[in-house]
């Protein structure tokens, strides 16, 4: 997978959040999204992802995974639709592909965990090596496993935030701070997820906290993009 970014700039009213940025997201690396609060970070996080639209410039999603190009040949062949397949994905198509855990990301509170996951993985399944019993163990919540998830406090819902983005079967992985409500252990579990889980895809974290993205290789300051 490949995240091209072409002169990319984003706008609200006559404000500019950042212009002309260009970048390029490779399989297996890692990058910060980084800058002091209200800089513009979460939103750059959003464009990458497709859910907020660039203002100028251009995202491009190129497939360089030839088992996701295989599976897309398939499914079209299976409609009598061209059995070519372009690498290059659509914005709307992109979502298969991403999995993202961000603070103003809500859960469905009236669920256990255990339910949570299961609705989850419908629409996005997890690892095939994993089962629902061992993220809930990974995370810590095996004695909460079956309680409503209003119940949980703001660290433990953090946990099952991150969660079900690590542990969906996806090539990139967003996280925008991913660390908040997190105490000293939290965070330990944060760091051990990244490590045990993160290879070979793209990981982007938008943070202001060096905890957060100390294993990335490569930072992107967005105040570097205001001009």
């Amino acid at each position: 997978m490949r995240i091209i970014l072409t002169d990319v700039g984003k706008r609200f009213n006559r404000e500019w959040i950042f212009r002309h940025l260009n970048f390029e997201f490779t399989n297996g690396n890692t990058y910060a999204i980084i800058g002091p609060n209200g800089s513009g970070k979460s939103t750059l996080l959003q464009v990458i992802a497709g859910a907020v639209a660039e203002s100028e410039g251009k995202i491009s999603y190129d497939i360089t995974d030839e088992s996701w190009q295989m599976a897309e040949r398939n499914s079209a062949t299976a409609v009598g639709q061209l059995s070519t397949v372009n690498s290059k994905l659509s914005t709307e198509n992109f979502y298969q592909h991403i999995s993202l855990s961000a603070p103003y990301l809500e859960l469905i509170e009236e669920m256990t965990v255990t339910e949570f996951f299961q609705f989850h993985q419908i629409f996005k399944p997890f690892f095939a090596t994993i089962t629902i019993e061992k993220i809930i163990s990974e995370i810590g919540l095996e004695r909460s496993a079956h309680k409503q998830i209003r119940y949980y406090s703001s660290g433990m819902k953090q946990r099952v935030k991150l969660a079900q983005a690590i542990f969906s079967d996806t090539s990139v992985l967003l996280l925008d701070e991913p660390t908040t409500n997190f105490d000293a252990e939290g965070i330990a579990l944060y760091n051990h997820l990244i490590k045990s889980y993160s290879a070979d895809r793209i990981v982007i974290v938008s943070s202001n906290d060096a905890q957060e993205y100390d294993f990335c290789t490569e930072r992107i300051n967005v105040l570097d993009y205001k001009r």
